[in-house]
């Protein structure tokens, strides 16, 4: 598996609608609160040109994209860290996930019904921030407890890492940035709700799409793009409407700082790949099989742009547009790997 993103927002605001689209699953839909209490759970393979058009190329026998799972999380409501509405068992299963998509309502519509009565994004997401830095206040009070406990019997290592849960707690209470906290890299074993790379999806309505989206959020018009996901490619045309969710997984993946890598198996299958943008080739091959990073001599690279231009891989290497690369190579995104073992 890739990663894992969980879908997450408070009751009614679109989350198993957004999931419903991206998975094409069959899932709950209702107009009132916990209609999902036990995740939805569903495989998407991440959409990608330059795949498609190096099956085109190089023909090989058998495509394998990467993929992405999405959990779709029961609804929060205030006080979830307390247990209200299931709140502890929900907040758990974020624990799980690699990065969150805060669903925010903002479309207005009597028959749906709002937990909070009114329409307002702003504060909606609030509410979910405010739930989850609750709960990893509660989690850093019991780890520096623990902490001091350990000091007190002679481990060292404990004064550092409990300045640092004292300065995150610290944030936290007071809704400071967590950013500028150094050495927080060292409680990635608590899996803090608060640190998890999160992406901020609107979900509006077709007369409520802003032009511009930031990096971390996207205004989505969730019912159409479940209603293009039960539809081919060549009645989305027809239509005039284009999916917008291949946009949420691309910045699912700037979030996480992903990059994708190509490898082609003996002309017989080309597979995608994913890995941590600044990763080196050897930890690619890693990635593609133990054996390949246990036994790396080299790595024959090329750009995808490369092979799109030359028309094949024998021509490439032909023009000798094919590198040998070490060890030490910065895979860069989009690169065609062949490993040497």
């Amino acid at each position: 598996m890739s990663f894992s993103v969980g879908i997450i927002g408070l009751p009614n605001v679109g989350k198993s609608t957004l999931f419903k689209a991206l998975t094409k699953n069959p899932v709950a839909i209702s107009n009132y609160p916990f209609t999902t209490i036990d995740p939805n759970t569903g495989i998407v393979q991440v959409p990608d040109e330059r795949l498609e058009k190096l099956a085109q190329i190089l023909k090989p026998e058998k495509v394998t994209p990467t993929v992405i799972e999405f959990v779709d999380i029961a609804g929060l409501v205030k006080n979830a860290h307390q247990g209200e509405g299931l709140g502890n068992q929900f907040l758990a299963r974020i624990r799980e996930v690699n990065v969150v998509i805060h669903v925010v309502r903002d479309f207005e519509d009597e028959r749906v019904v709002h937990v909070e009565k009114t329409v307002d994004p702003t504060r909606d997401l609030e509410i979910i921030r405010t739930e989850l830095a609750m709960k990893d206040i509660e989690t850093l009070e019991k780890h520096i407890e623990k902490l001091s406990k350990d000091i007190k019997g002679g481990d060292k290592k404990a004064v550092e890492e409990k300045e640092i849960a004292k300065k995150v707690r610290d944030a936290l209470n007071e809704n400071r940035a967590l950013d500028t906290i150094e050495g927080k890299e060292i409680l990635a074993h608590l899996n803090l709700l608060s640190l998890k790379k999160a992406v901020t999806v609107y979900n509006t309505t077709a007369g409520n799409l802003p032009d511009a989206t930031s990096f971390s959020s996207l205004y989505l018009n969730l019912k159409l793009e479940e209603e293009l996901s039960e539809l081919s490619s060549e009645e989305q045309e027809e239509l005039g409407e284009k999916p917008q969710l291949p946009r949420l997984i691309e910045t699912c993946y700037a979030a996480l700082e992903l990059i994708t890598f190509f490898t082609v198996k003996g002309g017989k299958e080309l597979r995608a790949w994913t890995l941590k943008k600044g990763g080196d080739v050897h930890r690619a091959a890693y990635k593609v099989h133990t054996d390949f990073g246990e036994k790396f001599i080299r790595a024959d690279v090329i750009s995808h742009k490369i092979i799109f231009e030359t028309g094949s891989w024998a021509r490439a290497r032909e023009q000798g547009r094919i590198r040998t690369e070490g060890k030490e190579y910065l895979v860069n995104d989009g690169d065609v790997i062949e490993f040497r073992i």
